[in-house]
Protein backbone atom coordinates (compact mmCIF):
# COMPACT_ATOMS: atom_id res chain seq x y z
CA UNK A 1 0.00 0.00 0.00
CA UNK A 2 1.15 2.97 -0.63
CA UNK A 3 1.88 6.64 1.46
CA UNK A 4 -1.09 8.18 -0.67
CA UNK A 5 -3.00 4.98 -0.45
CA UNK A 6 -3.09 5.08 3.45
CA UNK A 7 -3.29 8.42 3.93
CA UNK A 8 -6.80 8.30 1.88
CA UNK A 9 -7.49 4.88 3.91
CA UNK A 10 -7.23 7.46 7.54
CA UNK A 11 -9.10 10.07 5.90
CA UNK A 12 -11.91 7.88 4.98
CA UNK A 13 -12.83 7.09 8.85
CA UNK A 14 -13.22 10.80 9.25
CA UNK A 15 -16.85 12.32 10.43
CA UNK A 16 -17.84 14.28 7.47
CA UNK A 17 -18.85 17.38 8.84
CA UNK A 18 -17.58 20.01 5.89
CA UNK A 19 -20.14 20.82 3.69
CA UNK A 20 -20.01 21.73 -0.45
CA UNK A 21 -20.28 25.37 1.10
CA UNK A 22 -18.05 25.05 3.67
CA UNK A 23 -15.37 23.78 1.34
CA UNK A 24 -16.00 26.46 -0.75
CA UNK A 25 -15.07 28.55 1.65
CA UNK A 26 -12.06 27.01 2.27
CA UNK A 27 -10.97 26.38 -0.77
CA UNK A 28 -10.97 30.26 -1.67
CA UNK A 29 -8.77 30.89 1.28
CA UNK A 30 -6.47 28.47 0.83
CA UNK A 31 -6.27 29.83 -2.60
CA UNK A 32 -5.49 33.37 -1.14
CA UNK A 33 -2.98 32.11 1.20
CA UNK A 34 -0.90 30.67 -1.54
CA UNK A 35 -0.96 33.76 -3.49
CA UNK A 36 -0.47 35.73 -0.46
CA UNK A 37 2.81 33.57 0.21
CA UNK A 38 3.95 34.26 -3.20
CA UNK A 39 3.68 37.97 -2.50
CA UNK A 40 6.19 37.29 0.56
CA UNK A 41 8.52 35.20 -1.24
CA UNK A 42 9.07 36.46 -4.23
CA UNK A 43 12.03 38.25 -3.19
CA UNK A 44 14.13 36.33 -1.12
CA UNK A 45 12.98 32.90 -3.00
CA UNK A 46 12.00 33.19 -6.67
CA UNK A 47 11.30 29.23 -7.00
CA UNK A 48 9.03 28.80 -4.01
CA UNK A 49 7.11 32.58 -4.87
CA UNK A 50 6.45 30.55 -8.72
CA UNK A 51 5.05 27.59 -6.73
CA UNK A 52 2.51 29.49 -4.41
CA UNK A 53 1.28 30.95 -7.44
CA UNK A 54 1.09 28.16 -9.39
CA UNK A 55 -0.67 26.67 -6.22
CA UNK A 56 -2.50 29.20 -5.65
CA UNK A 57 -4.23 29.46 -9.37
CA UNK A 58 -4.63 25.78 -9.66
CA UNK A 59 -6.76 25.92 -6.39
CA UNK A 60 -8.69 29.11 -7.82
CA UNK A 61 -9.40 27.52 -11.15
CA UNK A 62 -10.31 24.25 -9.71
CA UNK A 63 -12.81 25.91 -7.14
CA UNK A 64 -14.08 28.35 -9.89
CA UNK A 65 -14.88 25.28 -11.89
CA UNK A 66 -16.72 23.39 -9.53
CA UNK A 67 -20.38 22.24 -8.61
CA UNK A 68 -20.56 23.99 -5.85
CA UNK A 69 -22.47 26.22 -4.16
CA UNK A 70 -19.40 28.73 -4.43
CA UNK A 71 -17.98 27.59 -7.96
CA UNK A 72 -19.05 30.35 -10.90
CA UNK A 73 -19.20 27.72 -13.96
CA UNK A 74 -19.92 24.23 -12.72
CA UNK A 75 -17.85 22.29 -15.38
CA UNK A 76 -16.32 19.54 -12.51
CA UNK A 77 -18.57 18.08 -10.21
CA UNK A 78 -17.73 17.86 -6.75
CA UNK A 79 -16.77 14.35 -6.27
CA UNK A 80 -14.28 14.79 -8.74
CA UNK A 81 -12.86 18.09 -6.64
CA UNK A 82 -12.47 15.94 -4.27
CA UNK A 83 -10.69 13.06 -6.23
CA UNK A 84 -8.31 16.37 -7.48
CA UNK A 85 -7.86 17.21 -4.16
CA UNK A 86 -6.94 13.94 -2.91
CA UNK A 87 -4.24 13.69 -5.29
CA UNK A 88 -2.69 17.57 -4.31
CA UNK A 89 -2.87 16.51 -0.80
CA UNK A 90 -0.50 13.27 -1.54
CA UNK A 91 1.41 15.04 -3.90
CA UNK A 92 1.94 18.98 -2.36
CA UNK A 93 5.09 17.62 0.33
CA UNK A 94 6.92 17.23 -3.34
CA UNK A 95 6.53 20.97 -4.74
CA UNK A 96 9.28 22.04 -3.18
CA UNK A 97 11.59 19.17 -4.75
CA UNK A 98 10.06 19.91 -8.28
CA UNK A 99 11.03 23.36 -8.20
CA UNK A 100 14.35 22.77 -6.26
CA UNK A 101 13.44 24.74 -2.57
CA UNK A 102 13.51 21.91 -0.72
CA UNK A 103 15.09 21.98 2.63
CA UNK A 104 14.21 26.01 3.15
CA UNK A 105 11.37 27.17 5.36
CA UNK A 106 9.10 27.88 1.91
CA UNK A 107 9.13 24.57 2.26
CA UNK A 108 7.68 23.71 4.97
CA UNK A 109 4.41 25.46 3.79
CA UNK A 110 4.20 23.07 1.00
CA UNK A 111 4.26 19.86 3.39
CA UNK A 112 1.95 20.90 5.83
CA UNK A 113 -0.11 21.67 3.22
CA UNK A 114 -0.30 18.34 2.10
CA UNK A 115 -1.17 17.34 6.22
CA UNK A 116 -3.81 19.80 5.97
CA UNK A 117 -5.39 19.37 2.91
CA UNK A 118 -6.21 15.55 3.66
CA UNK A 119 -7.26 17.03 6.63
CA UNK A 120 -9.88 18.87 4.74
CA UNK A 121 -10.64 16.10 2.00
CA UNK A 122 -11.07 13.53 4.95
CA UNK A 123 -13.88 15.50 6.97
CA UNK A 124 -15.91 16.77 3.49
CA UNK A 125 -18.97 15.21 2.58
CA UNK A 126 -18.26 15.25 -1.56
CA UNK A 127 -21.48 13.53 -2.44
CA UNK A 128 -22.64 15.48 -5.80
CA UNK A 129 -26.21 15.44 -4.73
CA UNK A 130 -25.42 17.44 -1.22
CA UNK A 131 -23.34 19.73 -3.43
CA UNK A 132 -25.98 20.25 -6.12
CA UNK A 133 -28.55 20.84 -3.71
CA UNK A 134 -26.93 23.18 -1.68
CA UNK A 135 -26.23 24.88 -4.90
CA UNK A 136 -29.69 25.23 -5.66
CA UNK A 137 -30.52 26.50 -2.08
CA UNK A 138 -28.12 29.27 -2.53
Amino acid sequence: MSVADSALDVTAHLPKVISPKVHGVIDYGHAAFFFGFALLCRKRNKAAALAALGTGAFILVESLLTDYPLGVKPVISFETHGKMDAAFASSSWMIPKMFGFSGTKEAKVFEMNSVMEAGVVGMTDFSSDRAQLERMRG
